[in-house]
């Protein structure tokens, strides 16, 4: 038997709907597999770029330029296919496993997914990285019989200046998480994926790509232990609807404002499909004719106003073309969403919080960057778990160019090595798929 009586529709980036009766758990990070394969492919996959380790030996330049050593001319691309065997050969436990080593663009770029049981003989996500750039560093040092003097530079142009740093400045293998020094604490690790990296993962599609970061930041919402207990339904409730497309209402809402909607008149279409459902309803009427809201079921209503700030976000940036609205929009969204009906805005007032500090950290006073740049670790996003993140990516899979850091100047490697993966560029689809196959068992 399910634990909550809550069942969903789930529709897919066109409004077509991919399974009927839902359970809520269908759609858990616990339950779902095609969940399940995004967290696990996420940590077990890294980018090499064969042409830049080349070209840092051939010049001597590596770690970002800061090191200055030997020179050591040898064709790497040219011999993708023998590295990628002996790579291969190095990572794979047995013979047959779950390894993966794919050559992309002429031998200039290679992929290496690391099998689950290397994975699971350790306990940090990091093993992914580690596997692949000492197998790589070995590789090239077997493959051109490099002499002892010689081979720490192999390791710098791989590994970048680690261990001088604590990061792997400079370094030739990419992860598409953060080392977990840069973790703001416990469970932040798949929320420290900057909202560039996932808009260059779903190709700027912004329905996908506010339902891949829903995934990411409610994923990390169970590893950090917000998802215990009574807290637990909030957090699925808000994936399944705000993430998921849960009965057709993020695309329907989007739609119908689409062409000459306002942040306003979302708020009356999210409210007005909250009062249709029977989520809220008048509590009491004032002198004035003011109707004060209030609610039998505030994570569901959590959820709706979820729904209605992406919405919100897709409608006022997707006609302006620029993202630096975002922040602006996710304020007075909620701002206007808590004094239409009285009750809180998204995640309980912290999502209208973050919009202001946003602003002045993404283009204002301080300026540091856009908000391609933002992720669910950063300082100013961090406090609005689940919801604010999937919002700031829908924005700027949207953005017409106008960023500084743009997707493509930051993100390009990262749509490389993950771009062609179904469960990273049509998440709705195979988490909506594996929903559907598991909901009577759940």
């Amino acid at each position: 038997m399910p634990k909550y009586e809550d069942v969903i529709d789930l529709y897919d980036d066109n409004g077509k709907r991919i399974a009927k009766d839902v359970p809520l758990e269908a759609i858990s990070p616990l339950r779902n597999n095609a969940i399940k394969r995004i967290a696990s492919l996420t940590k077990r996959t890294v980018a090499v770029n064969l042409a830049g380790i080349e070209k840092a030996l051939k010049t001597g330049n590596m770690a970002g330029a800061m090191i200055r050593g030997k020179e050591i001319d040898i064709p790497l691309v040219a011999n993708a296919e023998k590295i990628a065997k002996a790579i291969k050969e190095m990572v794979q436990v047995i013979d047959g496993d779950d390894t993966v080593v794919i050559i992309k663009n002429g031998g200039k770029s290679l992929i290496v997914v690391v099998p689950e049981s290397r994975m699971n003989a350790g306990v940090e996500y990091t093993t992914g990285f580690t596997a692949t750039a000492s197998a790589v560093t070995e590789a090239i040092i077997d493959q051109f019989k490099i002499p002892m003097y010689k081979a720490n530079m192999v390791k710098g142009a791989v590994w970048g200046r680690y261990p001088q740093t604590v990061g792997f400045d400079g370094a030739n293998c990419k992860s598409i998480l953060e080392i977990p020094q840069n973790n703001e604490g416990a469970g932040f690790a798949l929320r420290n994926i900057m909202a560039n990296h996932v808009v260059a993962l779903v190709n700027k599609n912004a329905m996908q790509g506010t339902a891949l970061s829903s995934i990411f930041e409610q994923c990390g919402s169970f590893e950090m232990g917000d998802a215990i207990g009574p807290f637990e339904r909030g957090h699925l409730l808000c994936l399944a609807y705000q993430g998921l497309n849960a009965n057709n209402m993020l695309y329907s809402i989007v739609k119908k404002n689409g062409k000459t909607g306002t942040v306003g008149t979302v708020i009356e279409s999210i409210v007005g499909r909250a009062i249709e459902d029977k989520v809220i309803y008048v509590k009491e009427t004032l002198p004035s004719g003011y109707k004060v809201y209030t609610t039998d079921d505030l994570p569901l209503w959590n959820a709706y106003a979820s729904v209605g700030m992406v919405a919100a976000v897709m409608v006022n940036v997707g006609a302006a073309r620029a993202a630096q609205g975002v922040p602006g929009t996710i304020l007075y969204y909620n701002d206007l969403l808590e004094h239409e009906t009285g009750l809180p805005g998204v995640d309980y007032g912290r999502a209208e919080g973050v919009g202001v500090g946003m602003s002045f950290f993404s283009h204002s006073i301080y300026g540091g960057g856009g908000p391609g740049l933002f992720h669910g670790n950063h300082v100013v996003t961090r406090h609005a778990k689940g919801v604010l993140i999937p919002a700031v990516t829908a924005a700027n899979c949207l953005d017409g160019g106008t960023q500084t850091f743009s997707p493509e100047a930051t993100s390009g490697l990262i749509k490389e090595v993950f771009g062609d993966m179904k469960e990273f560029h049509s998440p709705m689809q195979v988490v909506g798929a594996e929903a559907k196959k598991i909901a009577k068992k759940v």
